[in-house]
This record gives C-alpha cells, sequence and structure tokens, in this order.
C-alpha cells in the first residue's frame, strides 16, 4: 500500500525530544532515500532541509540531479522519487557530536520513518550512516569493512532493500561524483524494485506486487 500524504517536510509529523530538528524531506512514496548523519555534519540547521547549507550539500544535490533523483537543486529542492533524512535528526548543541546514547534514543524516529517510506533502494551518506544501514538492514554485518572510497556507488543487497553507499561529499576530491552519477543511472537503468506480481494468484487478476 502507497502513503497518500503529499506533504514534502516532515511528512509523518514525528516530533523528537529536542528543541530544534531538521526532518524527513522528499517525497513519501520514495524509490530512493538517502540517509545521512545529522545537520551538523550534513546541512540543514539554518534552513531545515537535509543535506542543505553547505558546500559538499551542494556537491551531492548536483550528483543527484545529474542522476535523476532531483529536479532542482538548492534549500528547498524538488525531488524525483526521493527522500532524505538523518539518523539524528536534533541539530546538536554548539555543534558537538551526538553521543553514543543519544544516536539510539533518536534510532526509533529513524527507523520509524524507514519503514514507512519503505524506498527500495537505501543511500548512505558517510562512513556512521553507512556502518548502520548495513549493520541493520543487511546480512553482511560482520563481513563488510566500511572503507567509504572502496564502498562508494557500490551495491550491497540488503533485507528487503538494496543499498549503494555515498561516501561522504566533504571528502569528495576526485571523480566520486561521476562515479555516483554514473552507479545511479545504471541502477535505474535494472530491475531495481525487485518486485514480484502476485496478482496472478488473486481473483480478478488484479496487480499486487511485493519484494
Amino acid at each position: 500500500m502507497r502513503n497518500v500524504t503529499d506533504r514534502v517536510s516532515n511528512p509523518f509529523g514525528m516530533e523528537p525530544p529536542c528543541d530544534r530538528f531538521v526532518p524527513g524531506y522528499g517525497d513519501a512514496n520514495a524509490d530512493f532515500h538517502v540517509i545521512g548523519d545529522h545537520p551538523g555534519v550534513h546541512g540543514g540547521t539554518d534552513t531545515g532541509v537535509p543535506f542543505t547549507g553547505t558546500p559538499a550539500a551542494e556537491r551531492l544535490q548536483g550528483a543527484l540531479r545529474e542522476a535523476g533523483l532531483f529536479y532542482t537543486v538548492g534549500d528547498e529542492p524538488e525531488v524525483d522519487r526521493t527522500f532524505l533524512s538523518y539518523l539524528h535528526m536534533c541539530v546538536p548543541a554548539d555543534d558537538a557530536t551526538p553521543t553514543d546514547a543519544e544516536y539510539t534514543e533518536m534510532e526509533r524516529y529513524f527507523d520509524a520513518e524507514l519503514r514507512a517510506i519503505a524506498a527500495h533502494v537505501l543511500l548512505p551518506v558517510g562512513e556512521r550512516a553507512t556502518r548502520h544501514v548495513v549493520e541493520t538492514f543487511t546480512a553482511r554485518a560482520h563481513r563488510t569493512e566500511i572503507e567509504m572510497d572502496r564502498l562508494h556507488g557500490q551495491e550491497i543487497l540488503g533485507s528487503g532493500w538494496l543499498v549503494l553507499p555515498i561516501e561522504d561529499p566533504t571528502d569528495w576530491d576526485g571523480d566520486e561524483a561521476e562515479r555516483l552519477v554514473d552507479a545511479l543511472l545504471e541502477l535505474q537503468s535494472t530491475d531495481y524494485r525487485r518486485e514480484t506480481d502476485l496478482g496472478r494468484f488473486l481473483p480478478g487478476g488484479e496487480s499486487y506486487h511485493v519484494r
């Protein structure tokens, strides 16, 4: 069943226990879910939109637009089949890094949003987000070293998701943008949804797709 909300910012009304936060943003029926760390790392403290307001965010947005996941870029980008969110949506005080306990406290909000979106492809950005996604949503937790330069743009088959890690755009110093664009374009040329139509087993033969 697909979502019916047309809200772009915080479509599920998340209310985390903090004064300032950057909620999820984008298409609630997304095929692609871009997952970052927290606003102090990946931007949005002033705009309220993930992956905005920093040069690194602009680099990432530019690559995602070239790959067809964004229609427009900027502080309120127009996305195509894409949702943006953070592991830890609260804005840290004084740009401090959240503690492990704070990440754990926020995990239930992230997990609820991820499962509500139910995107087919998870795009974790940076080491922490990639480590969390690989350990939580794939079967490769104990045999995948989180080397972002090697994992950047490489497909990992998850448990109900396809995972394609993205090296933190702050660290891009070569062809990372081009590699990401090529990987996403190649992915979109395949059956990345990996769905099976069970409608043939139902009365009336209506389509019923499952992963």
